[in-house]
């Protein structure tokens, strides 16, 4: 996209940058394991879904990423679906653990806020440390400004009055099933059922003392005096994702390409009647 030339009147764009490494990072946190293919973001919901907002202002949407030398041959052709769905792609070699991809996004940022007239910004990581004062700046300026992540990690947003929060699940279609997360604010009226995260006969295996079950986090004062037994909602936890998110990439087959959908195997079905699972979290 070229910046307008000086006699031209500035254009107005939504802007969507996308931070991969955080999203995958913060996304195998949430799972507590190597997310499947069918627990991935599909890049076509989201840009549909960053489309209905932009109505018929000019729209550009990137996806920031690292490349590891091992992993060059197999992010080809994840790279060329993301282009394929109209994103553009910036590609940094990770050399060092401490190369990341967040300075670029901000230089990004800064040089269409002078090249157009933002109107919407959507910011897809739960990197508060790097994009909350930038962020803020803008909504300051004008800009509406809105970040896509996971409530679990980004706290920066939901805690700004200056910045509105869209949990990443909330996008329709983004995800082909139910990640599973323990998102009490999403309750629906009739209430829901959470899966186990485990078979209950793996217990058996353990052969933990009896001590060892109040040392495991079971409060035995409380003990269902509130509906809070820790063993029925034990998980993984996760906190900020706010520095610099090493690791491999997804493959990219796993990174939002369509794909046929997928059942839900090893997953335990909920025992409730129909339309009382929570879904999406």
């Amino acid at each position: 996209m070229d910046s307008p030339r000086p006699h031209e009147p500035a254009r107005d764009l939504d802007l969507l940058v996308w931070d991969a490494p955080n999203i995958d990072m913060t996304l195998s946190a949430i799972l507590g394991s190597r997310p499947a293919s069918s627990d991935r973001p599909r890049f076509d919901a989201i840009a549909r879904w960053f489309l209905a907002g932009a109505g018929d202002h000019e729209v550009e949407g990137c996806v920031f990423t690292n490349v590891q030398p091992t992993a060059a041959v197999s992010l080809r052709g994840w790279i060329e679906a993301l282009r394929s769905f109209g994103y553009a792609v910036f590609a940094r070699p990770k050399l060092h653990p401490e190369d990341d991809v967040d300075d670029a996004m901000l230089q990004h940022i800064t040089e269409r806020a002078a090249s157009h007239r933002l109107r919407r910004l959507v910011v897809a990581s739960g990197d508060g440390r790097n994009f909350l004062a930038p962020l803020e700046e803008l909504h300051r300026a004008g800009v509406r400004c809105v970040v896509l992540s996971f409530a679990e990690v980004a706290g920066y947003a939901q805690e700004s009055a200056h910045i509105e929060f869209v949990d990443l699940e909330d996008v329709p279609g983004a995800f082909q099933v139910s990640l599973g997360r323990t998102r009490l604010s999403a309750l629906p009226p009739g209430g829901g059922w959470f899966r186990p995260t485990r078979s209950m006969r793996a217990l058996l295996e353990d052969h933990p003392a009896p001590a060892a079950a109040d040392a495991a986090g079971v409060p035995v004062e409380h003990d269902g005096a509130h509906g809070q037994d820790a063993g029925a909602v034990a998980g993984p936890t996760t906190g900020p994702t706010t520095g610099p998110t090493a690791g491999p990439l997804a493959e990219p087959e796993r990174d939002g390409v369509p794909a046929p959908p997928a059942r839900e195997t090893a997953r335990v079905p909920h025992p409730g009647p129909p339309g009382s699972r929570l879904r999406a979290g």
